[in-house]
C-alpha cells in the first residue's frame, strides 16, 4: 500500500512540475480576454425577418474571420450562440474601424484580369480592402493558407454577386477534378452574356484583355477562369485544378459571397488597456487575499493537514495553469474577468473537499483508532461525499456553459475546471500524502504542530504504528 500512494503521489506532483516546466520554458502564458488587456467585442445577430441557415451563417463566421485576420488582430475569438456571432478583439487598438469591417456586408465582385505577377521584392502590394472600390482598378491577391500566391490586377468591376442564383460543387465522374455549377438570376443571365462577349472570342484590349474574368470576395481573388464562350444561357461551370475543399469553398462563395446574411449589431463593448490592466490587477489581489485567509485559517485550525492543503493547492494551480495555456495555445481559449472569478470560486469548492475528509478522520480518531487504522477508512467514507458534492458543482457549471453566452460562459468553463481537477488532486495527492504523513510521529505528536493538537476532543490521539 505505500508503494501505490509512493506511486500516485510522484505522478501527480511530476505531472504538474512537468506541465509549468514546459510552459515556463517556452515562454508562454494564458491568453488574455479583452476585460483584462483591453480591446472590443460586438454580437451580431440576423436582421429581422432573416432565416439564415447553419451554412449561411457558418460563411459569414468565415468572412468575417478574414476580414480580422486581414486588419492583424491577434487570436480573435469568433463563435456562435444559436443565430448570434459573438466577436471578441482582445488587445485591438482601432476598434471603430474593426468593428465597423466587422459589421459590413459581404461584398462579391466579377473584374477583369488586366495583368498578374507572382509576389516579390518588384512586386508592389496588394490593394487594402478600403480602396477595393467597384470603379477602381485595383491590385488584389490570390490566397493559399493565408499567404499571397498570386497578385492580380484587375479592371473596375462588371457585376456583384447579385447575378448568381445558385451554385454547388460537382465531383468528378471518372476522373479529373471537381468543378463547380452556377446557375444566374434572369437579369444576371443577360449581364454575364454581356461581360463574356467583352471576353471571347476576341477579348476587348481595354476591358478584358486577357479573357479572364476574377471572382472577387472582400478584395480577395477567389478564382480567375478564363471565359470560354460568349454566351452562358443562364448556366454554366468553373473547372480547374480544384480540390474538393476548394470547390466547395467557391460554390459558398458564388452562393452567399454577395449577401451571406444581412447582420446587425445587438451589442458593441470597447474597453481601453488601462482599465483592463486594473481589471487584471484587482482580480489578482482579490484571489491571493483570499486564498492567503484561507490557508491561514486550514493552517491554524487543522495544524499539520492545514499544510497538506497548501501543497495541494500548489499542485492543483500548476496543472490548471498548464492546462489554461495549452488551450489558450491550441484553442485560442482567452481568460476573461469571468474565468478568473470561476477559478477563485473553485478554490472554496476544492478546500470544502479537504474539510470533508479531515473531518472523518476526526470522528474516527476520536473514536479511539490510531491515525494509520483512520487515514485510510477516513477517505473511503469521504471520497462517497466529495464525488457527490464536485459532480454537483460540474453538472451546474456544465448547464451554465451550455445555456448562456459571452463571459458567464467563462466563468462556467474555468469553475469546471477546477471542480474535475478536485477530484483529480483528492485521489492523487491528498489521499496518500495523508496516508505517509500518518507514519510520521513528529506529523501526529508535535507539541504545537502534530494531528493531536487539532483532532482530538480530549486526551491524546493513539500513536502511529511506525512499522519496525
Amino acid at each position: 500500500m505505500k508503494r501505490n500512494h509512493l506511486l500516485s503521489l510522484f505522478f501527480i506532483v511530476l505531472l504538474a512540475a512537468g506541465g509549468l516546466s514546459a510552459v515556463i520554458a517556452t515562454g508562454s502564458k494564458p491568453l488574455l480576454g479583452l476585460d483584462l488587456q483591453g480591446g472590443a467585442s460586438v454580437v451580431l445577430a440576423p436582421a429581422e425577418g432573416a432565416k439564415p441557415t447553419d451554412e449561411t451563417l457558418n460563411q459569414a463566421i468565415a468572412v468575417i474571420r478574414q476580414r480580422i485576420d486581414g486588419v492583424g488582430v491577434a487570436e480573435p475569438d469568433i463563435t456562435r450562440q444559436g443565430s448570434n456571432i459573438i466577436i471578441q478583439l482582445p488587445g485591438v487598438k482601432d476598434t471603430d474601424r474593426v468593428l465597423a469591417l466587422v459589421g459590413q456586408t459581404a461584398q462579391l465582385r466579377f473584374r477583369p484580369v488586366l495583368n498578374q505577377a507572382a509576389p516579390g521584392p518588384n512586386v508592389p502590394p496588394a490593394t487594402p480592402r478600403e480602396e477595393d472600390k467597384p470603379e477602381a482598378t485595383v491590385l488584389l491577391p490570390e490566397k493559399d493558407d493565408g499567404q499571397d500566391i498570386t497578385l492580380y490586377e484587375l479592371g473596375p468591376s462588371l457585376a456583384d454577386g447579385t447575378i448568381v442564383g445558385t451554385a454547388r460543387a460537382e465531383a468528378p465522374q471518372l476522373s479529373g477534378d471537381w468543378k463547380v455549377a452556377f446557375e444566374l438570376t434572369d437579369k444576371g443571365a443577360g449581364v454575364f452574356d454581356s461581360i463574356a462577349a467583352k471576353c471571347y472570342p476576341q477579348p476587348d484590349p481595354k476591358l478584358c484583355p486577357t479573357g479572364r474574368v476574377a471572382i472577387v470576395l472582400d478584395a480577395v481573388v477567389k478564382s480567375a477562369p478564363n471565359i470560354q464562350t460568349d454566351k452562358f444561357g443562364g448556366t454554366g461551370e468553373i473547372s480547374g485544378k480544384f480540390s474538393e475543399g476548394e470547390a466547395k469553398d467557391l460554390a459558398l462563395v458564388l452562393r452567399y459571397g454577395s449577401l451571406p446574411v444581412e447582420l446587425v449589431t445587438q451589442q458593441r463593448q470597447t474597453v481601453s488597456p488601462s482599465l483592463g490592466k486594473e481589471s487584471l490587477e484587482a482580480g489578482l489581489i482579490a484571489g491571493g487575499i483570499g486564498l492567503g485567509l484561507v490557508l491561514l485559517y486550514m493552517v491554524l485550525y487543522y495544524r499539520a493537514l492545514g499544510v497538506v492543503v497548501l501543497l495541494g493547492l500548489s499542485v492543483s494551480g500548476a496543472l490548471l495553469y498548464a492546462i489554461l495555456t495549452y488551450l489558450s495555445k491550441t484553442s485560442g481559449l482567452a481568460l476573461s474577468l469571468a474565468g478568473a472569478t470561476g477559478v477563485i470560486v473553485s478554490v472554496g469548492v476544492t478546500v470544502d473537499s479537504y474539510i470533508v475528509y479531515f473531518e472523518r478522520l476526526k470522528d474516527d480518531l476520536r473514536s479511539g483508532r490510531s491515525v494509520k487504522a483512520s487515514v485510510g477508512r477516513s477517505f473511503n467514507r469521504a471520497w462517497r461525499t466529495i464525488l457527490v458534492a464536485d459532480g454537483t458543482s460540474f453538472i451546474g457549471a456544465a448547464i451554465l456553459y451550455t445555456l448562456t453566452v459571452g463571459p458567464v460562459r467563462g466563468f462556467a468553463f474555468t469553475l469546471a475546471l477546477s471542480t474535475a481537477l478536485d477530484v483529480v488532486i483528492a485521489w492523487f495527492f491528498t489521499r496518500p500524502m495523508v496516508a505517509l504523513l500518518g507514519r510520521s510521529r513528529f506529523f501526529t505528536e508535535a507539541r504545537f504542530f502534530g494531528l493531536n493538537r487539532s483532532l482530538a476532543k480530549r486526551g491524546s490521539i493513539a500513536p502511529a504504528e511506525v512499522p519496525a
